[in-house]
């Protein structure tokens, strides 16, 4: 039943972000990641927060939405230097944070080092999500990105779950195998390259996307520990359950956030 549901909550939602994606303009865009950014915020002060006794400030929380969201809403600008000011603009609120907390709380500290990690984690990457969309063929990219990342979860999921003997990381994520890790690489290598040639009719940049694969497939995997590891030291097994069969925003683009820099990177320094 759990499988079922997943793939049906990803046939409802893939036509829906395709559509955006073709369709909508820079600014639905930015819409759309603003309001993924902010939920995945959410989802990630519930779980670096929880192993502590006292609830995640309110005032974190709004700051963090705050930046979050002029982040996205800075880069549909193009312009670096947004981005910069919204850094010193977040460092100026926890800065205040800090000094009408820091009387009654000296540990204060250890609530902004969570909130800028939260920060440079989920909005940064997102932001430059925007940044490929304006560039030349950006919207096909991203479509390649997401499924690269896609065939990467589902190769892993399916491969570990028939084939999968030795354990990955067995004190992070108990049920991803090194067998699993591979066929993941194994698919999304396949999948880009296909994916290209159809899409772009070119096979010299087809053959040019393997190595960009491969590296978005193994970013993806450490994505996926990474957050596998936060939840586990918080005694978290989901995010949240906001994605039927996927758990949170956060459980479904873990994979992708490191992804993106890498093929924003490729893209501009390789391709």
């Amino acid at each position: 039943m759990q499988h079922i549901k997943r793939w049906i909550t990803a046939l409802i939602l893939a036509p829906l972000i395709l559509w955006i994606l073709i369709e909508g303009s820079l600014t639905a865009i930015a819409i759309l990641v603003s309001a993924v950014a902010v939920l995945s915020i959410r989802e990630y002060l519930r779980i670096i927060f929880g192993t502590t006794e006292e609830p995640v400030s309110n005032t974190i929380k709004i700051i963090s939405y705050v930046i979050s969201i002029l982040l996205i809403m800075g880069a549909s600008l193009r312009l670096w230097e947004i981005l910069f000011l919204v850094f010193a603009l977040n460092l100026m609120a926890l800065s205040i944070f800090v000094l009408s907390r820091f009387a009654e709380d000296q540990t204060v500290f250890n609530s902004i080092s969570k909130q800028v990690l939260g920060i440079v984690y989920i909005p940064v990457p997102l932001s430059l999500l925007i940044f490929i969309r304006q560039l030349e063929g950006g919207t096909f990219w991203i479509i390649w990105l997401l499924i690269v990342i896609f065939a990467n979860d589902t190769g892993a999921f399916y491969t570990g779950t028939f084939f999968g003997k030795r354990a990955l990381a067995p004190k992070i994520s108990p049920k991803k195998t090194i067998e699993g890790s591979l066929g993941g690489i194994t698919v999304s290598i396949l999948a880009g390259f296909i994916f290209c040639l159809i899409f772009f009719h070119d096979l010299s940049l087809s053959f040019l996307t393997i190595p960009g694969s491969f590296m978005l497939a193994v970013s993806g995997q450490i994505g996926d520990l990474f957050e596998s590891a936060m939840k586990r030291a918080s005694g978290i097994k989901d995010s949240g359950r906001i994605l039927p069969g996927h758990g949170g925003i956060l459980d479904r683009i873990d994979g992708l956030l490191p992804a993106i820099p890498v093929l924003y990177a490729y893209l501009v320094f390789v391709l």
